[in-house]
Parts: C-alpha cells; structure tokens; sequence
C-alpha cells in the first residue's frame, strides 16, 4: 500500500502543477502532460510489472477499444448539448479546458495523446492502481476508491465540467477493467482514441 499511496501522491502533485491556477500559467500544458505521463508509467512499470499479464492485444481486443471510444466521444458530445442547455457555466469551462492547446502543434499534441498520455493513464490508473487496490480491498472498493483519485486530481483545476468529465470517463474505464481485467488494452486503445478525438480531431 506504500507504493500505492505514495503514487497517487505523485498524480496528485504533478497534476497540481498542470491544473493549478498558480502554477499552470507557469509551464506548457502539454510538455509537462507528457512527461507525466512518462513517469507514471514508469512507476507503474517497475512497481506493478504484473499488470503486463493483463495487455492482450488482439483483434477482438482493437475492435472493442475502438468501439469504447466511438461510444465515449457520442455519450459527451450528448453530455455537451445537455449540459450547454442547464448551465450557463459549462460553455465558459469548456472553452477553458480547449485553451490549455494554446500555441501547441496540434500534431504534437495528436501524438503525445496516442502514444503517451491516453496509454500512460491506462496502464497508471487501471493497470496500476486499480488492479492492485481491487487485490487488496476487494473488487468493488478497489473501482470506487480509484475512480474517486483519478477524480480528484483533477480538482486543482476549479473546472466542475473537468472534474465531472474525469469522473465520468474514470467510472466507465474503471467499471470495465472491475468487469475483466483482461481488458487492459482495449481501455487503453480507448482512452488514446478518445483522448485525440476529443482534444484535436472532433472537439466539442
């Protein structure tokens, strides 16, 4: 559990000096997203070798990790309409989060999606963090108690429609990786997809 708390820890700073409105105006979003990235899939890779069992790469697996996108990107773009509708903040919030693009290639930003940040959350947060709570605490307790993490990283942000986004998306990956752990690749597939579809090539 030390290597457990002490790595969601590490989440939570990093993502402080990403989301933070002391600190965020200070980097570049997206250099600072990447090589967090990278370090947390290298605490993951050396503290949770095991979770490579878990990445099973097959054509059944692309399809469903395709598919889980397809499904994500129309449940937010339903959630956009809607939410647009209810609140007069949402918009507002929204085009905040598509600000942290700011001067960034769209090509690098495209790329560090797919390949890094999309994969790295995956293997971190599910492959992780997840499999290893769900052994220790028990399936169920294992799900609630690191969609509520991935959730409240994100509150350094002071974005409720982030925040909620992060639940949203940290609930349904976190519900299907509970469902089967072999499912680490599609979510992983699904979260790079959604992540550059969302963010560059169909945004909201």
């Amino acid at each position: 559990m030390k290597k457990i708390t002490l790595s969601i820890c590490i989440a939570a700073i990093l993502w402080f000096i990403m989301f933070s409105p002391w600190t965020a105006s200070h980097i570049n979003f997206w250099y600072c997203m990447t090589t967090s990235g990278i370090i947390l899939t290298s605490l993951a890779l050396i503290w949770g070798r095991e979770l490579i069992k878990d990445i099973s790469v097959n054509l059944k697996n692309i399809a469903l990790g395709i598919s889980i996108a397809i499904v994500l990107w129309g449940l937010f773009w339903i959630g956009d309409k809607v939410s647009q509708w209810m609140f007069d903040f949402a918009r507002p919030e929204v085009n905040t989060i598509y600000d942290m693009k700011g001067m960034t290639s769209p090509y690098f930003i495209a790329i560090t999606l797919l390949f890094i940040i999309g994969p790295a959350e995956e293997i971190f947060w599910r492959g992780f963090i997840q499999r290893n709570l769900m052994k220790q605490w028990g399936a169920n307790t294992g799900f609630i108690l690191t969609t509520l993490a991935y959730t409240l990283i994100h509150i350094w942000s002071f974005n409720f429609m982030l925040v909620m986004a992060a639940l949203i998306v940290g609930f349904l990956w976190g519900l299907l990786y509970r469902i089967n752990q072999k499912w680490l690749f599609p979510l992983i597939l699904s979260h790079a997809l959604w992540d550059c579809a969302a963010f560059v090539i169909f945004p909201f």
